[in-house]
């Protein structure tokens, strides 16, 4: 359940942060999915708002959650996802208008977590005890730049596979059969060298992917290092896997292989049901955002395995409490029943949130899951081996800023506004705003 679309402005925390948050409510005792939210006094009436980027699908959880807290009215607000983490941004800055959980999308997590007096410390309301069920980076993803603080836990994490159209392939006389379609790029060279032979079949209104912004995210994620090294030194300008995975988008542009259409947008939900693009990078999240965005295409689409290998996380999402919020206990016992075992088990088989808890990647409602809206594709299967195969990257503090520097770039060329040489000059001169 992560949505980071190159495009994005992200503003960046000016000097306003030094506005003071004053932290309300709290308390120390151990709070749990079930926990009661009153001791002897009566159950006070208590609105908690959850802030969200789409729809995660929430709803019947909420259901669960109330059973436990009856005295709680859970409301929730969806806003795009780049107004959501622009908002936050603000709202963080200047102590006001945060809801009582917000999602934070991975791009933007380092964004906020050097900010713990920001956020409540979920380890305060005994969520800590969470830890032996999460993936190792995926847990350090939510901590303090310190370490001492839990300020997020995650969601769901977005192994890579690649979602396509059978009925597209079929037009251009290319293989539909999964396993057939996956040979055709054991690496991004020949799922270019694919491209320009459906380029040549012409069908009709179809290019071969969406846009390069996700294409050229996906090739930097299944780098061993991305934008920034472990000491949060920005690299992007000199690493070579960069430069790499820019020349490549830039080259799939000029072979006419690219729809010119940014990843979320209108054109692009309209794009996904007339059949505009062939082929779309596809963490596990997206078989959801692709089904809530193109009902009426069940059954046309399938899916393969990602270029380049097994390896490379796209999106996923962390709950986070900002200390705006008047009712840090049940926000925490939200967030905790949000993100268990039994919801995430949930958030996969209905809406394809691949679990970031790894015990779940042996049970069988998730190894013997069959997607009916992808061709009964063994999604289950195909994503739990994609994320087995994930090695994690660390995401530097404005990795936002950057993805977005550079889809701007490749953007500039699909529009013939630059050549590839000099958008990569200028997205490098770019980059040196952003450090």
């Amino acid at each position: 359940m992560g949505k980071f679309r190159p495009g994005m402005v992200t503003p960046l925390l000016a000097a306003v942060l030094a506005v003071s948050v004053t932290a309300c409510g709290g308390g120390g005792d151990g709070a749990g999915a079930g926990a009661s939210s009153g001791a002897a006094q009566p159950a006070e009436k208590i609105k908690l708002t959850v802030a969200l980027f789409s729809d995660f699908h929430f709803a019947p959880l909420y259901e669960e959650f109330k059973k436990t807290h009856p005295n709680v009215e859970i409301i929730e607000r969806r806003s795009q996802f780049n107004d959501h983490h622009k908002n936050l941004t603000t709202q963080v800055a200047t102590g006001s208008g945060a809801a009582d959980v917000e999602a934070v999308e991975a791009g933007y997590i380092a964004t906020f977590t050097p900010l713990a007096d920001r956020f409540y410390d979920l380890n305060e309301y005994g969520l800590g005890k969470r830890q032996s069920d999460y993936l190792d980076w995926k847990w350090k993803q939510g901590l303090s730049a310190d370490g001492g603080k839990l300020l997020g836990l995650g969601t769901d994490v977005g192994g890579l596979a690649m979602c396509y159209r059978t009925d597209l392939f079929k037009k251009a006389g290319l293989p539909t059969d999964r396993d057939e379609v996956s040979k055709l790029w054991p690496t991004w060279e020949a799922y270019m060298e694919a491209g320009k032979k459906f380029v040549a079949a012409k069908v009709s209104g179809a290019k071969w992917f969406d846009g390069p912004g996700e294409n050229f995210r996906a090739m930097v994620d299944q780098a061993p290092v991305g934008f920034y090294d472990e000491q949060n030194n920005l690299i992007a300008a000199t690493n070579p896997d960069v430069k790499k995975a820019f020349d490549l988008n830039a080259q799939m542009i000029q072979a006419d292989e690219s729809a010119k259409l940014a990843a979320f947008s209108p054109p692009w939900n309209t794009g996904l049901t007339k059949g505009s693009f062939a082929t779309i990078i596809c963490p596990s999240w997206k078989t959801g955002s692709i089904k809530d965005a193109a009902p009426t295409t069940a059954g046309k689409w399938d899916v393969a395995a990602v270029p380049g290998g097994g390896g490379g996380n796209q999106g996923g999402t962390h709950l986070m409490a900002p200390k705006q919020g008047k009712h840090p206990k049940e926000a925490a016992e939200l967030i905790d029943l949000l993100t268990g075992k039994d919801a995430q088990l949930k958030l996969f088989t209905d809406a394809g949130a691949l679990p970031s808890i790894p015990a779940l990647y042996d049970d069988p409602t998730i190894t013997g899951f069959k997607n009916d809206f992808f061709n009964d594709a063994p999604t289950g299967k195909i994503f739990t081996d994609a994320a087995k195969a994930l090695r994690p990257q660390h995401v530097g503090p404005k990795a936002s800023d950057v993805l977005t520097a550079f889809g701007n770039a490749l953007q500039r060329i699909e529009q013939g506004k630059q050549s590839p040489q000099d958008a990569w000059a200028q997205a490098v001169k770019d980059l040196d705003r952003i450090k």
